[in-house]
């Protein structure tokens, strides 16, 4: 159930802005002054209701400033059950949670699903149920040994000429598949020092022409600490480009700022990985989050997570990759759910996979095709997959089944 003003109230506290993880966040110190008027003008009808409900003093300026959603972000049950009503494995599941992925959720994020059922899709990616505390034995905490491959700290170096830099463990909303979800939200933070060794190891190791930052989220930085970051790696004479991976656009699409990509555009070729999971996710607010980046010369690929009853579904994928491509974004990786602890919730077979991919190829345009890949166990890297097109492969021909079911052959040399 929702909640009304006077609840609303209450969730805000007494002056103290909600939701701040840690003191050492943006704003944390900030207080909150009681607005007037009651705002007006805002982005979409979703958000003036969802504001009046349960935010009922706060202000356009202050809805659209990316630090008062970081320092209002929901991040305990009490705050949680004042926005939805929660199911009992949800409840479980929030009682629970010590020394897991915590909860946290931006008020953006939770405008898409205050008033929805425990079973949307949008909900279950951030609001945890009891299967996540149940760990398979194939499911280990770091599936993907990334730190078996850190030389140094924030490095993980398992490519030949790529590395990936992850730059901080904070999120403005925790995905409850996440991957690294054993160390973000620790607020286990890069010193200078840290800093300064990641960029000494990039330096010494030449072979490295691209560099991916990463996180948590990049994106819930300060503008002067990723211009610090950017500085330092486009100083760096053999890194050909930079890319950063964030989720920002899709839960935080406030953070995408004028400021930001002024910022972001001393320091091309810089590429932008986003992370979409459900066509949902694509409101007003994050097209124009993502216009503004496409706008600002940045090349924009979306990962998908391949989840269980949230997008396992040909039609849903089909409708995803057509409107990110409709908002600039290329359709890049398909990730089969890495096997991290409770993710049996979210995992689907590997046939599955391959079904949506079939499903897909020949069915609408190239571009709206990712690659299917595994990220394999024990840091083996992605591995893409493909449907069994191939009937036969001899010294003299090629036989080809194509998405019809047509057989081919094409000659060998």
């Amino acid at each position: 159930m929702n909640a009304n003003n006077n609840e609303a109230s209450a969730f805000l506290g007494e002056g103290r802005l909600t939701g701040c993880s840690s003191d050492e966040e943006p704003g944390a110190e900030t207080m909150f002054f009681p607005q007037i008027k009651t705002p007006d003008q805002l982005v979409s009808n979703r958000n003036a209701d969802f504001i009046r409900r349960n935010f009922p003093l706060a202000t356009v300026d202050q809805w659209n400033d990316w630090r008062w959603q970081l320092r209002n972000s929901i991040t305990t049950i009490e705050d949680l059950r004042k926005i939805i009503r929660l199911s009992e494995k949800e409840i479980m599941a929030l009682n629970n949670l010590k020394g897991r992925l915590p909860l946290r959720v931006t008020p953006y994020f939770a405008s898409l699903i205050y008033n929805t059922r425990s079973s949307n899709p949008l909900r279950r990616i951030v609001v945890p149920v009891v299967e996540e505390l149940l760990q398979m034995p194939e499911e280990k905490t770091d599936p993907l040994h990334e730190q078996l491959s850190s030389p140094v700290k924030g490095i993980v170096h398992r490519y030949p000429d790529r590395v990936l830099f992850t730059v901080t463990q904070v999120c403005s909303a925790y995905c409850r598949y996440c991957t690294r979800s054993h160390s973000v939200g620790k607020l286990d933070k890069l010193g200078k020092n840290d800093f300064e060794k990641a960029f000494e190891y990039i330096r010494n190791h030449t072979e490295v022409r691209d560099v991916l930052i990463s996180g948590g989220d990049p994106l819930t930085m300060s503008d002067e600490m990723l211009d610090y970051i950017l500085r330092n790696i486009r100083e760096i004479s053999h890194v050909e480009i930079i890319r950063i991976g964030t989720r920002v656009p899709v839960v935080l699409p406030q953070r995408i700022t004028n400021k930001l990509i002024t910022i972001l555009k001393k320091y091309h070729p810089l590429f932008i990985s986003l992370h979409f999971s459900h066509p949902d996710e694509i409101t007003q607010e994050c097209g124009e989050a993502c216009t503004k980046l496409a706008d600002g010369g940045f090349p924009l690929g979306s990962q998908t997570v391949l989840l269980k009853g949230i997008n396992d579904d040909v039609k849903v994928m089909k409708e995803l990759f057509h409107k990110l491509l409709m908002i600039r974004v290329r359709p890049y990786y398909l990730y089969q759910c890495d096997l991290i602890p409770g993710s049996s919730n979210f995992r689907t077979s590997v046939k599955k996979g391959l079904e949506i991919i079939k499903g897909l190829r020949g069915f609408t345009s190239g571009y709206a095709i990712p690659q299917y890949v595994i990220d394999a166990p024990g840091g083996g890297g992605k591995i893409p997959l493909l449907p069994d097109y191939v009937v036969e492969h001899t010294g003299e021909k090629i036989v080809l089944r194509n998405y019809k079911g047509t057989i081919c052959e094409y000659p060998e040399i």
